[in-house]
């Protein structure tokens, strides 16, 4: 080892230490195998350092956001839950939290999605089915209740309705008495991939792009651990996407969001360190895991180039993983938990800051809490059984993985090229070129489970025929009923004045450039629901219409 190669490497181990001893978690300092080998802190030869490989927590970020990685904290845990009304969906997350989750990740059913009360004639059948129902701030309350918000991580996984579920969210910490500045989660909050791969926007383009930057600006000020945003690749993916168009697609939205936000007049080291990332993590392990080296190297390389970013937090991406959906089959259930525990390794030696697991029966249904607890045990089982957190970038160095990474690297810029050369990604997004990339990946991919060259155990290839029926969670019909009762009540004891007002002064925001998160907090206090608000934007801005 070279003398500089030798400082700089005592420095990172010194900076390393500091680090792993702030953390309120600290794991022991030595670590050896099950046959005493002991384990360092980090392996690498020195031409990896001279061919820019670097160390973790450097930029460009290659081997991990963090200088110590697992070797300070395991990633947070998240099992992604909701269902029927929100008493039932707080029992699911206490029973998580009782299990050992350490974060929490909230699923909302489709009418909250797309900013709908639960009586609105378009919600019916639908109330609770996919996810929790949340028509007002009464009904987050009741998600949440037992549950201290500033002792605990939530995300969520909203995107039109993003900006009111947040207000609704601070609004009950703010009612718990906690430091807003220590309210940590995240939003997903990603309108582009709506209009993509998932289809739950309301509004067009534009005016969406402003209720991102207006979150942005607001959390800077109002909460500024709270990432504003969970740029999505997982939907991308699971609409059928192959990893270079995830990485591609996702990071080119990236961009649409952070220029915006600069047009708008915000810092990019300000709002920077607020972005997040999610993606998904698919059966090729290693491919997964040179992807994830790929989107983290090549964003850092975007932020500094192309934003001018100064701060290294800006440049970090970090990013929520989710085991792929699209791969669990309804044949051989079973067969699901390997699959789970291959993606999940790939999440972590790719070097996720949180991880969901998906459960064996989501094939099926709603997964039962046996499964998820199953699920959640993968997680446990990989961090403290598998020894991957035991060292920090257990692959770096791999020639298989830091090729797959780079061509990853390489094959995402050249896409990213030809979404910029088109007026950027909403341009692209208007004139279809993703969503006819994503559907001809998705076509191919078919063809090959069809003709067999792709084999999708207990599918289509070592098929047996199943006599057992698996017990699935079935949800409660009822539950629209409920909500609508619920409902009725809460306008009646509300104050209706103030929420007139309320909902009267949000159109008028709507309506110039002031930022619209005040307002929207102000009505969610006053108990207006998530449809008042969402028809009041309606009729400000219109509704978009896939052409």
């Amino acid at each position: 080892m070279s003398d500089d190669i030798g400082n700089r490497f005592n420095q990172w181990k010194n900076e390393t230490l500091k680090a792993v001893l702030n953390k309120s978690k600290e794991r022991k300092e030595k670590f050896s195998t099950d046959s005493k080998v002991e384990i360092e802190r980090l392996y690498f030869r020195e031409t990896e350092y001279l061919n820019a490989l670097g160390f973790p927590g450097e930029y460009p970020f290659t081997r991990g956001v963090y200088p110590s990685m697992y070797r300070g904290r395991f990633w947070t845990m998240r099992q992604y839950a909701g269902f029927a009304t929100a008493e039932e969906s707080n029992k699911r997350y206490r029973y998580l939290l009782d299990h050992g989750t350490t974060g929490l990740s909230v699923a909302f059913d489709l009418p909250t999605q797309i900013g709908y009360d639960s009586d609105h004639p378009i919600a019916e059948g639908e109330v609770g089915k996919v996810g929790v129902a949340i028509d007002s701030l009464e009904d987050m309350e009741r998600l949440f209740d037992g549950i201290e918000l500033q002792r605990v991580s939530t995300s969520m996984t909203i995107n039109a309705t993003a900006a009111i579920l947040l207000c609704m969210y601070a609004a009950i910490a703010k009612k718990q008495g906690a430091d807003l500045s220590k309210i940590s989660g995240t939003i997903q909050n990603d309108i582009l991939k709506e209009y993509i791969a998932r289809g739950t926007y309301i509004y067009p383009p534009q005016p969406s792009m402003r209720l991102v930057t207006d979150t942005f600006s607001w959390c800077n000020k109002n909460l500024p651990k709270w990432n504003t945003i969970s740029i999505s690749g997982y939907h991308i993916r699971e609409a059928g996407s192959n990893a270079v168009q995830e990485v591609a697609f996702t990071l080119a939205n990236g961009i649409a969001y952070v220029q915006a936000a600069v047009d708008a007049g915000l810092d990019v080291d300000l709002f920077g360190s607020q972005l997040s990332f999610f993606f998904n993590s698919h059966n090729n392990l290693f491919e997964e895991v040179g992807k994830f080296r790929a989107a983290r190297r090549l964003w850092a390389k975007i932020m500094r180039e192309r934003f001018g970013a100064k701060n290294p937090e800006s440049m970090k991406l970090r990013f929520h993983a989710q085991t792929a959906g699209s791969t669990l089959t309804a044949q051989q259930i079973e067969n699901n938990v390997v699959r789970v525990t291959l993606q999940a390794l790939a999440a972590v030696l790719g070097g996720c800051q949180s991880l969901h697991t998906n459960s064996r029966d989501e094939a099926l249904a709603l997964p039962t809490e046996e499964s998820v607890r199953l699920a959640l045990r993968t997680q446990q089982i990989i961090a403290h059984e598998s020894g991957c957190a035991d060292t920090i970038d257990p692959v770096g160095g791999s020639f298989y993985i830091e090729n797959i990474t780079n061509e990853i690297e390489k094959l995402a810029t050249d896409y990213i090229k030809k979404i910029d050369a088109m007026g950027g990604a909403v341009k692209a997004i208007e004139n279809n070129f993703y969503q006819n990339e994503i559907a001809n990946s998705a076509y191919e991919y078919q063809k090959e489970i069809e003709s067999k060259n792709k084999i999708i155990v207990g599918m289509n290839e070592f098929v047996t025929k199943e006599t057992i029926k698996p017990d699935t969670l079935k949800i409660d019909h009822g539950v629209r009923e409920k909500q609508v009762l619920k409902l009725k009540k809460l306008r009646q004891k509300r104050n209706g004045k103030s929420v007139d007002l309320a909902i009267k002064k949000l159109k008028e925001v709507a309506l110039s450039s002031e930022n619209l998160l005040p307002h929207l907090f102000n009505a969610v206090e006053c108990y207006a629901t998530i449809g008042e608000i969402s028809q009041t934007l309606r009729e400000a801005w219109g509704e978009y219409k896939e052409i």
